[in-house]
């Protein structure tokens, strides 16, 4: 039987065909191999299979850090922070600790707590300036050098201790701890009302919240129970000694740390901390390395 032949025609068109389904396989596939062109969700921003989108795998990812209860603690505002054996969290001047020390100790695993007085103003501070003479007060009786804040100026005050917040944040801090939040009981120079405190105080817990740092309520025991939901913990010097360590029950109940100092020895302290859910030390009012904990 003779062989069947092809007319020239038909093989061009056969040709055109297979090159027009080639060209169309790669159009396909194309998108598929290059870089930067996956596909794009219902907002219309780019997704590529098998990433996270920047900024959502942070270590620090939108959870705020606080202590866990019955931790042991070092508070050391004077020299150089030194690490304790056995200690985790550690609390710490937040403008005169260098960043590069702060970092030191989040690498070896351990916390660490931002000091910034937040209702006084420190002549000897770098921002001190900031605070101008209408919004201090009087000077705080045994503090050389300190004097109290008009808490209701916001519009004064907040923007200072954000900026502190904010030096807290970069330096790698964990937490806050907002010094001298309760001026309205103290003689100040200013007709300080309770509101005020309480307007005050958290507004400093939503700034450091906004900052993705922890914040404990410092002292101001006789508002624990209206602030116990904003703030994270709660730091105290001499309940003990002031009989006043009951009132953070909230706290505690509420499955919140309690850090405690003492100045002076009181009789069963340690077993009245143990009892209550408080982590107690002994501590010499320079604050320095020295400390006996429970």
């Amino acid at each position: 039987m003779p062989r069947r032949t092809t007319s020239p025609r038909v093989t061009l068109t056969a040709l055109v065909v297979v090159a027009l389904v080639l060209l169309l396989a790669a159009a396909l596939l194309i998108p598929r191999l290059v870089p930067g062109s996956g596909a794009r969700d219902e907002s219309g921003d780019e997704t590529v299979a098998g990433t996270e989108a920047s900024g959502s795998s942070s270590a620090r990812s939108g959870e705020r850090w606080s202590p866990e209860p019955g931790r042991p603690w070092q508070w050391q505002l004077a020299g150089t922070p030194a690490v304790v054996g056995g200690v985790g969290i550690y609390g710490m001047d937040g403008q005169e600790t260098p960043e590069n020390a702060v970092r030191d100790f989040a690498d070896g695993g351990l916390r660490t707590i931002c000091y910034v007085s937040a209702g006084s103003v420190e002549d000897w501070r770098p921002d001190a300036h900031r605070f101008p003479d209408a919004v201090i007060g009087k000077p705080m009786e045994g503090w050389k050098g300190e004097s109290w804040l008009d808490i209701r100026r916001l519009d004064v005050l907040l923007p200072v201790q954000a900026a502190r917040m904010d030096e807290c944040a970069r330096k790698g801090f964990d937490a806050v701890e907002a010094d001298n939040v309760d001026g309205y009981g103290n003689d100040t120079g200013f007709p300080l009302t309770a509101e005020d405190q309480l307007r005050y105080n958290r507004a400093l817990a939503r700034l450091a919240h906004e900052r993705g740092l922890g914040i404990g309520l410092k002292n101001d025991v006789d508002q624990i129970a209206a602030l116990e939901p904003d703030f994270d913990f709660a730091i105290n010097e001499e309940c003990f000694q002031h009989d006043e360590c009951e009132a953070y029950r909230p706290f505690v109940t509420a499955g919140k740390a309690v850090l405690n100092v003492e100045y002076e020895q009181t009789p069963g302290r340690c077993e009245k901390a143990a009892g209550l859910g408080i982590t107690s030390m002994l501590k010499n009012t320079e604050l320095d390395a020295w400390r006996r904990p429970c």
